[in-house]
């Protein structure tokens, strides 16, 4: 399964979206996730397993719980397949950047020459 079928599914962006702040044991994840999107247990668990079997996340039992957490490699991989495209964002993200610093600038200086004219 391609890195991007993987993290197309919502539930699958999730349980990463949940793992990215820590390991969490399997019955964490499947009570947020069940009451967030309605599945099931085993569905839960499906998903996990895709997630795992395609290098997503890793597991370990603990006693008689299993704790998952992210691998981060696929996820780098997906980084460097996005830097190719990273371009058509990031000047306009600069750009938006320096609108946003000039705006602060022009209030910082009508409050100074409030501030003058109030004195």
């Amino acid at each position: 399964m391609h890195a991007f079928d993987v993290l197309g599914d919502p539930v699958r962006r999730r349980i990463l979206e949940l793992l990215a702040d820590g390991e969490r044991a399997a019955g964490e994840i499947s009570a947020v996730v069940q009451e967030e999107f309605g599945i099931s247990q085993p569905g839960v668990s499906q998903h996990l397993r895709v997630l795992r079997d395609n290098g997503f996340a890793t597991v370990r039992p603990d006693g008689t719980r299993r704790l998952y957490s992210v691998d981060p490699e696929p996820l780098k991989q997906i980084d460097l397949w996005l830097e190719r495209y990273r371009r058509f964002w990031t000047q306009r993200l600069d750009a938006l950047g320096t609108e946003l610093a000039r705006g602060k600038r022009e209030r910082r200086a009508a409050e100074d020459g409030q501030r003058a004219a109030d004195n």
